[in-house]
């Protein structure tokens, strides 16, 4: 559990795996407030986890505050992709980045969900799983123009072809994507490498986003079952709660429920003009 600002209060938990094919695990995560963020390096022997554990120890600067806002998100942005640049020394090394960052405007407390490449920022409520995040990737392009629609892309083979990235050859990291969420009480986001959604249809992750309340359990269960499903690549999850009701300090397994109700549920998304595509 853990108090951001006066009247926000959050509880997370992440869970990682090398998987079943992989010897090297590249992706990185960051669970503390304000920042709940999961990178999954690329690059393979040009230091993707390198890449990865950068941009994550970039933004651990910044832990401890009650919130960020884009500026400033973006602003640690380009700090990591310059120790990305030098840790790829003419290589292939970079990473992708997605994940939630506390943002208040005035006493209201907001999500600024943030992008870059293809992992995922999920939101969940009782009324279903919504993605946030926008793949940045050649088949997610398709789709957008029409030429592929969803079921085939799922088995497209150019699906890890993604167009944006921190490092990797690519400096074009002012072009990632933030959206501006009300954070609201029974609130639960999911942040998750492509080693999740490539295994998992988003109805089997909300099934576990529905079933278990601990956020740490819940994250724990979706990388198992990933792995068990094939772990074709590494997987991580990070699982973020506003709770329905306030905790009792003197409990210690007091969860949330990870529902909400409809009445309750924060308003669609919204894309920062200028910080966006």
């Amino acid at each position: 559990m853990t108090a951001v600002g006066t009247n926000l209060t959050v509880v997370a938990g992440a869970a990682t795996d090398v998987g079943q094919r992989r010897t090297v695990n590249e992706d990185s995560f960051l669970v503390e407030s304000p920042m709940f963020l999961v990178a999954d390096g690329m690059g393979g022997h040009d230091a993707g986890d390198l890449a990865s554990a950068a941009v994550i120890a970039e933004f651990t600067r910044l832990a401890g505050r009650a919130g960020l806002d884009a500026e400033e998100v973006q602003e640690t942005i380009l700090r990591a992709q310059e120790r990305v640049t030098h840790i790829a020394g003419g290589g292939n090394a970079g990473t992708t980045l997605t994940g939630a960052v506390v943002s208040w405007r005035g006493d209201d407390p907001y999500w600024l969900v943030v992008n870059i490449g293809d992992s995922r920022t999920y939101r969940f409520t009782a009324g279903g799983i919504e993605q946030i995040s926008v793949d940045h990737s050649l088949v997610q392009e398709l789709v957008d123009a029409g030429a592929l629609d969803a079921e085939s892309a799922a088995m497209d083979p150019r699906r890890n072809v993604i167009t944006r990235a921190i490092g990797g050859g690519d400096h074009s990291v002012a072009n990632a994507d933030y959206w501006l969420l009300p954070a609201a009480q029974g609130d639960r986001l999911l942040a998750c490498s492509d080693g999740l959604t490539g295994e998992l249809s988003d109805d089997e992750i909300a099934e576990v986003l529905a079933d278990i309340a601990d956020p740490g359990e819940a994250a724990t269960e979706l990388v198992r079952r990933a792995v068990e499903h094939g772990g074709r690549d590494n997987v991580t999850a990070v699982v973020v709660d506003i709770p329905s009701e306030p905790f009792d300090d003197d409990i210690e397994d007091t969860v949330p429920t990870g529902r909400v109700e409809a009445s309750s549920a924060p308003s669609a998304p919204r894309l920062i003009d200028g910080m966006g595509r």
